[in-house]
């Protein structure tokens, strides 16, 4: 936001490493949220953030969540190598062409299909990605060495059934979900837990969210080098032109000199 009231447009695009035409698309979005205005008519086009939004971003402040990433929606699945050597009491589902049997173990909802056991796991929260994931997985795992133990099914090596989500909170997305919703393959905004959060898609774009402070630092002093290297250029070519000058009217002495030597004989 700060950017947008320091720049124009095109120069905010490029510093954030975005499309002109991207820009202008959430520069409306903005202005129509009543977020931004645009300061004056003419061209090219400046805008400034308006006091809702700076009351916003104030609020924003001194934010400190008791946890960064919720995963949710983490389910793992099990291949079923024999099947189980008592009946399985457990609800029976009908599907579209085929049915499951759907029970509660450990406190974990469990799902078997004709091939699989499908095992949801709870939201837990926590600081680390990776050790969201691993917690959800010996959680399953328990599960499915109980299901072993209880009913005799064996199950091979469990894996992801399905992309799991790396919820955090951020009160920019919170603002931007209550107009519309964002989703790509690596992340989506909404309001489904009923506030606003990013969802990331992998443990890699959830570590590069928490990474992203510290990048934009480097690329800060990146620039700040380039910036200077550029005006030590800037020296030396002034240098260069001043003595081009220099000997351009040494050489102009020399030709003026020589010519009247030529004269005079």
């Amino acid at each position: 936001m700060k950017l947008i009231d320091e720049n124009y447009p095109t120069k905010v695009a490029r510093l954030l490493g975005m499309s002109r035409q991207h820009m202008h698309y959430y520069l409306k979005k903005l202005e129509k949220a009543g977020l931004v205005k645009r300061t004056g008519p003419r061209w090219p086009a400046f805008y400034e953030t308006t006091e809702q939004c700076k009351k916003f971003l104030s609020g924003c402040e001194g934010l400190t969540p008791s946890f960064v990433f919720r995963l949710h929606n983490c389910v793992f699945k099990y291949p079923i190598l024999q099947e189980p050597a008592v009946l399985v009491d457990w609800r029976r589902v009908e599907k579209m062409n085929w049915s499951s049997l759907i029970g509660s173990e450990l406190g974990l909802t469990v799902e078997q299909t004709t091939r699989h056991v499908l095992v949801y796991c709870d939201v837990v929260e926590g600081m680390d990605p990776c050790e969201l994931l691993l917690l959800a997985k010996d959680a399953a795992d328990r599960v499915a060495a109980h299901l072993r133990l209880k009913y005799g099914i064996r199950l091979g090596e469990g894996s992801l059934a399905r992309k799991v989500h790396f919820g955090v909170y951020d009160p920019v997305a919170a603002l931007v979900s209550r107009y519309w919703q964002v989703s790509d393959d690596v992340a989506k905004v909404d309001e489904s837990e009923g506030f606003g959060e990013v969802d990331w898609l992998s443990v890699e774009a959830a570590k590069d969210y928490l990474l992203m402070p510290q990048n934009v630092k480097r690329l800060i002093q990146i620039q700040e080098k380039f910036a200077n290297a550029m005006n030590e250029h800037l020296r030396l070519i002034e240098a260069l032109q001043a003595l081009t000058q220099k000997m351009d009217k040494v050489i102009e002495k020399l030709s003026s000199k020589v010519n009247s030597e030529e004269a005079f004989t």
